[in-house]
């Protein structure tokens, strides 16, 4: 039996919740990520599912903000397994709330946050109604209030990398809100004013490792002018390259970042992240899913699950909360959707 919500002012239907389904009402929070827990015994993407509506609600209910590697990453990746679940509409809600409520009172926290809020939002319409959402257009229109005068973003940098790190992560992301935003968001006249300065912006701040080449390639499966197709397969051999022989990849393989006790990176070791957000990035590029670097890659992922649900990610940074797990799981879940669909929609 369903029921009507109301997200954005438009009725979606919704499961009703039963004892067992996770909302910020009740749910489990799991516990910390670890390279010890043991692999599944077989792959299941309702456990995936459900430590990514667990973790988003734990982050939601007990952080009090939106993360990119936890709820923000959670709307992006819940929708392409099915959005009608009490998690994703609380989620959802919260995030709205940020935009329509604590903006108009106490102003955004960050740029990032205006411009992390406008793609997660953005994701969300078109994996849901396809429609443009009132809420969403709100944040992607204040996006254009943050951008610097040379077309960049001033991103929050915490020495997190990859998306806590440098401008580029946040200028590339902008450009992903723009693209992925239904209904020809990208063509609006302050959409297309915006963009001019994004893209003045990249060409005057070449990517300076794969992984803003990657966010690169991701971003052209949208928009038009920001890679030339020569520069696009120039990324996709790059990222082949750096496929490791059990068929994952390593995050660590991806960019060059210290870690905080300056102990090496683990760059021969196959993670979720790495290997997550390499398959999809080459799905949306165009690779079809029938490619042996993408079965061998999806192979990998269905082999690796962990018990929890999740695909482990070492931090970057240092061995304590492996947040990258949670982001890693995330684009797992899309790489392994995206492989299964016939064709992925390329908008120019």
């Amino acid at each position: 039996m369903n029921r009507i919500i109301l997200i954005a002012g438009l009725a979606l239907l919704a499961p009703v919740a039963h004892a067992d389904e996770p909302s910020l009402k009740k749910f489990t929070p799991p516990a910390k990520s670890s390279k010890d827990e043991p692999i599944a015994k077989q792959f299941s993407m309702a456990k995936a599912v459900d430590f990514l509506d667990n973790i988003a609600l734990d982050w939601t209910q007990n952080r009090g903000c939106f993360s990119c590697h936890s709820n923000l990453s959670y709307l992006y990746a819940r929708p392409t397994v099915s959005a009608n679940a009490p998690a994703h509409a609380d989620i959802r809600r919260s995030l709205e709330e940020l935009v329509t409520k604590r903006w108009p009172d106490k102003k955004p926290r960050w740029d990032a946050e205006v411009v992390v809020a406008a793609a997660a939002l953005a994701h969300n319409d078109a994996n849901t109604t396809k429609k443009l959402h009132p809420v969403t257009k709100t944040a992607l229109d204040r996006m254009w209030t943050v951008q610097q005068k040379d077309g960049g973003i001033r991103w929050l940098k915490l020495s997190l990398p990859p998306m806590e790190w440098d401008d580029h992560y946040g200028v590339t992301l902008a450009a992903l809100a723009v693209g992925v935003a239904p209904e020809d968001y990208a063509k609006s006249e302050q959409a297309k004013i915006g963009l001019d300065g994004l893209k003045r912006w990249l060409k005057a701040n070449p990517p300076r490792n794969l992984h803003h080449e990657m966010m690169l390639l991701w971003v052209s499966s949208y928009l038009n002018g920001i890679l030339t197709e020569a520069q696009q397969q120039e990324i996709q051999k790059k990222l082949r390259g750096k496929q490791l022989p059990d068929g994952g990849w390593s995050a660590s393989s991806l960019g060059e970042w210290p870690r905080a006790d300056k102990s090496p990176q683990t760059r021969d070791v196959s993670d979720g992240y790495g290997t997550g957000f390499s398959i999809y990035t080459l799905r949306r590029a165009g690779v079809p899913a029938s490619d042996p670097a993408l079965v061998k890659g999806v192979a990998w992922l269905k082999a690796n699950q962990r018990g929890s649900g999740r695909w482990f990610t070492r931090s970057l940074v240092k061995d304590e909360t492996h947040y990258l797990s949670h982001v890693g799981s995330a684009f797992a879940i899309m790489a392994i959707q995206a492989c299964e669909e016939k064709s992925v929609s390329r908008r120019r």
